[in-house]
């Protein structure tokens, strides 16, 4: 016979001393409470993984982009973050995976910022990392909407459906990115492009998110053809990349047309520091720096029929100084002009003062004949937004008097020039179409100032996103800036000369020549973008009901 049962909880209680009841699993199986402890742990570490790899991987896709241009991180990047997605099936997974991708994304794409509280490191150098912080958490939450609307489009499906809904979405997202409240297309995927003038052609067909949008395509299909061992996901990937290099370089091989007769232009790069540029005592010093470099005898002895100075070079309210104009009319070639950056001072709509960040010319008189007003302003910069609920918190440039938009842009006209379409500073990552009324620009003239932004990331970046611009509209560019980048390219965007960051120095070239018929971007703008990004989500939708 065997062992008789215990009768009472006393014999029950001796019976099972030292015995660790075993617990089933939904499988059937038996673990015991010092192993089931450990799997909330397991968890903690797991989603721990799982986010720092998001962020990762977020933090390698911005490394495809200016200035190291290292292209496979971002397959890597958008590809992994395709495979982290296709794991994730809640939508709310989706949405914080998303983020942190786009939280890695922004805090080192745009570390440059930083830079800029540094120009006053006494009032707002404490405000660095906390302003990049709360700048890239704000922006990350375009990708987490992208990411968690492509998982939401392509249901249980994975693979192949679920690529196509995250590169329509990516695509969306940062167009809306570009667009929502002031918008701040920095940095759209496409940019990855930008290792070779081949690769970034296609702008003139589809625009910088069109680019953004085969970028990610690409990507996504690549870890798909990796993850499931699949050549047509690989096949594809191939063709998008190659195409647009194929047609970028045969464009490229095409002849231009001859520059503007008649034209030599002197751009001025005087290479001021941003903690002088209004500082007591150094007005006098910055204007005379500037009309040294202006007056100097051209190296291949041509002499300019116009110059042009960066954005806010003159440290005086040009408009209302005659002596200074006077003083400046000296140095422009009789005939020609002199196109400088100037603040201008106004009235707001509430009566109240105001500034406007202008572009003027001057004739060889001193007269001004000819004005732009920034329409694009920079919040924080130029201007405090929510005024009356951030009295307190002041604008990080000199003064406490807010810039205001000026009027719809038009194309400028200048003596002796082609009418020019004029983009100051932040306005230059904003792509754009010209307008179908008014002189049709034959060039486009940005002037900047990235003092603000020192070495860094950000003033490669910036002329990178003028580049484009150039090459969306068919028109050479003429970028002038205070301490660099300044550069000329042709209407294809190819540099033809720069000068360097943190160098003094002249660029002295004639205007070259505009497209004949301008591109198809110009005429349509981001409608390719559009139908590709429904024609791929509706590919993906389809590719849901199948799975």
């Amino acid at each position: 016979m065997g062992r008789p049962a215990p009768n009472d909880s006393a014999d029950l209680h001796r019976a099972m001393k030292g015995f660790v009841l075993p617990r089933t699993r939904h499988d059937g199986a038996c673990v015991t409470r010092s192993q089931a402890a450990r799997g909330p742990i397991r968890r903690v570490t797991h989603r721990m993984a799982y986010g720092a790899t998001a962020l990762g991987l977020g933090a390698l896709s911005a490394i495809a982009l200016a200035p190291l241009h290292i292209a496979p991180a971002g397959v890597v990047a958008f590809g992994g973050l395709w495979f982290q997605l296709e794991r994730t099936a809640s939508l709310r997974g989706a949405f914080v995976l998303g983020w942190l991708f786009g939280l890695g994304s922004f805090l080192v794409g745009l570390s440059w910022i930083t830079e800029a509280f540094s120009a006053d490191a006494a009032r707002f150098g404490a405000l660095a990392l906390p302003a990049l912080a709360a700048l890239s958490a704000g922006l990350a939450l375009f990708p987490a909407c992208s990411v968690a609307a492509a998982r939401l489009l392509a249901g249980r499906a994975g693979g192949v459906p679920l690529a196509l809904a995250l590169a329509a979405f990516w695509g969306a997202g940062e167009w809306l990115r570009g667009a929502v409240l002031t918008g701040f297309p920095w940095n759209i995927a496409g940019h990855a492009w930008g290792a070779s003038d081949a690769g970034l052609q296609a702008a003139a067909l589809v625009g910088i998110h069109g680019l953004g949008l085969l970028a990610v395509l690409a990507a996504v299909l690549a870890g798909v053809a990796v993850r499931q061992r699949r050549v047509g996901p690989a096949l594809a990937a191939t063709v998008i990349i190659a195409l647009p290099w194929a047609w970028g370089t045969t464009r490229l091989a095409d002849a231009m047309p001859a520059d503007a007769p008649g034209i030599r232009l002197r751009l001025v790069q005087p290479n001021i520091a941003q903690d002088l540029k209004w500082a007591e005592g150094e007005r006098e010093r910055i204007l005379g720096r500037l009309l040294a470099l202006s007056a100097a005898p051209a190296a291949d002895g041509v002499a300019p029929t116009h110059i042009i100075w960066p954005e806010s070079a003159v440290p005086y309210l040009l408009a209302e100084s005659p002596a200074i104009r006077a003083e400046v009319a000296r140095i422009i070639p009789p005939g020609g002009a002199l196109l400088t950056g100037a603040v201008r001072r106004t009235i707001a709509d509430d009566g109240g003062p105001a500034l406007l960040n202008s572009l003027v010319a001057l004739d060889d008189t001193g007269a001004i004949t000819a004005a732009y007003d920034k329409i694009q302003l920079v919040p924080f910069g130029e201007y405090q937004p929510l005024r009356r609920l951030l009295a307190d918190l002041p604008k990080i440039t000199v003064g406490t008097v807010d810039f205001i938009p000026g009027p719809p842009r038009e194309a400028m006209r200048v003596a002796g020039l082609p009418p020019l379409w004029p983009l100051i500073c932040y306005e230059a990552i904003f792509p754009t179409t010209l307008p179908a009324q008014g002189p049709a620009p034959g060039w486009i003239l940005t002037v900047t100032n990235d003092a603000w932004f020192g070495t860094s990331w950000g003033p490669y970046q910036h002329a990178l996103a003028a580049r484009l611009r150039a090459i969306e509209l068919g028109l050479p560019l003429i970028r002038v800036a205070n301490s660099g980048i300044s550069l000329v390219t042709d209407a294809v965007g190819r540099e033809r000369a720069r000068l360097p960051l943190a160098t003094e120095g002249v660029l002295d070239l004639p205007l070259p020549a505009a497209l004949p018929g301008g591109t198809p971007y110009a005429r349509f703008g981001d409608l390719p973008v559009a139908i590709g990004v429904a024609a791929l989500a509706g590919i993906a939708l389809a590719g849901r009901r199948r799975a």
